[in-house]
């Protein structure tokens, strides 16, 4: 795994190529038709295999290990993945790699239930996460390019329509499958149909935008190593550690709830509940960031909630677990914040679509291996409250990295030569 940020344009870069040489500006109207449908788009095509898991493990004669496989799949995409963004948006531009990219989403996703064997099945799951992982990279970039006055509106929209996209797909897939013993096909292909959308609408903002990576700046000027900028560490490890108990919630946690004496409808109702508080951290935080004063006490918060949470549950799990999946929701408004914090402490777009480039992958990659520590404990000790701890401890690391990202600096004074 490699912190290093790609290197700057080269000053050889043509002219006709830069955000200046584009023909028309995107519009408001067109703007926000293209981040909502995008964000939108942006997790059904992984979270809607989750509620189908058995039937397509089933089908291919696959058991608990093609399980774990897939589910671990979306976070090492969007890690893995993430880190071409901005090398492939540099030849491609911004809008040119978001069509491209998501063409193949199409084609992955269209073909991959109906193929004969797993290993295919996994390959084409990969092309169909390969759009999110990049337009989880480039969009704030292309919000911070393409948003003037209409940044922090357009952040909003992207946070709760990324929110509304990722509930659909599970909220949908049983629904969408039906009785049919191969029903699971046509439920995951349909989120295959539901892209055509956005690359109809991106088509023609390309149109309008051209080649629209953010130009070079000066020699010397913004060139320096992110690793420089404690704010970019910051939001790494603030994006990394909210990520992870977000998988981990979804994955585990009504496991870990029903073995406390909650019963399983209701478990799953509280881990929606904290899923539901993600729409309204989208739709408050990126307004928040624009205009509060003491934000790091804001943003490290966050974290001391999460912990409170997690303590509520070990301590009083019975007595008021609504109380306690509120607290860890409100607390999940971390990944919201580290979302919109990605333009707000950043001054050029090219410093964002690096920052982005960084934060993201990295961030997702680590992610990953929250899961695999948390089973890891669950199995050496057989105790669900082992991971409850180490949850907590989490919050307790997330409070330090959301205060030190939301101090008001800016990641391009941080590096700038």
């Amino acid at each position: 795994m490699t912190n290093s940020p790609p290197p700057p344009l080269p000053e050889t870069a043509p002219v006709e190529r830069t955000p200046s040489a584009r023909r028309r500006p995107v519009g408001a109207v067109l703007a926000v038709l293209a981040v909502a449908v995008l964000a939108v788009n942006l997790r059904p095509g992984a979270t809607s295999l989750g509620p189908l898991m058995e039937q397509v493990v089933g089908a291919y004669g696959q058991g608990a290990v093609a399980s774990g496989l897939l589910t671990a799949l979306p976070p090492l995409a969007f890690g893995a993945l993430g880190l071409l963004a901005v090398p492939i948006s540099r030849r491609l531009g911004l809008t040119g790699t978001i069509v491209a990219s998501f063409v193949l989403v199409a084609i992955g996703l269209l073909l991959r239930p109906g193929v004969g064997g797993f290993g295919l099945f996994v390959a084409l799951s990969v092309l169909g996460l390969l759009g999110p992982a990049l337009g989880n990279v480039l969009v704030p970039a292309w919000i911070k390019l393409h948003g003037g006055a209409r940044t922090v509106a357009l952040m909003t929209l992207y946070s709760v329509a990324l929110a509304i996209g990722g509930s659909a797909g599970p909220a949908l897939a049983v629904p969408l499958a039906g009785a049919a013993a191969d029903g699971w096909q046509d439920s995951l292909r349909f989120w295959g149909m539901v892209v055509a959308v956005p690359v109809v609408v991106w088509a023609i903002v390309l149109t309008r935008t051209g080649h629209d990576f953010p130009p070079a700046p000066p020699r010397g000027t913004f060139s320096g190593s992110l690793l420089r900028s404690g704010t970019a560490i910051a939001l790494t490890v603030m994006f990394a550690l909210q990520s992870m108990n977000a998988y981990i919630q979804f994955g585990m946690l009504p496991q870990i709830l029903t073995d406390a004496g909650i019963s399983p409808a209701r478990a799953g109702l509280l881990v929606a509940v904290i899923a539901g508080w993600g729409l309204v951290g989208g739709l408050v935080m990126p307004t928040v960031i624009a205009r509060a004063r003491g934000l790091s006490w804001i943003v490290g918060g966050f974290g001391v909630l999460t912990t409170a949470g997690y303590l509520g549950l070990l301590l009083a799990p019975t007595v008021s677990p609504l109380l306690w999946a509120c607290v860890l929701g409100i607390g999940g408004f971390a990944f919201p914040t580290a979302i919109a914090l990605l333009p707000a402490r950043t001054r050029s777009p090219l410093i964002t679509a690096r920052l982005s480039g960084l934060v993201q992958p990295i961030g997702y990659l680590l992610a990953a291996l929250g899961p695999i520590v948390a089973g890891a404990l669950l199995g050496v000790t057989g105790a669900p409250s082992t991971v409850l701890w180490f949850l907590a401890g989490s919050g307790v690391l997330l409070a330090i990295a959301g205060f030190r990202a939301g101090l008001p600096r800016l990641v391009d004074h941080e590096i700038e030569d």
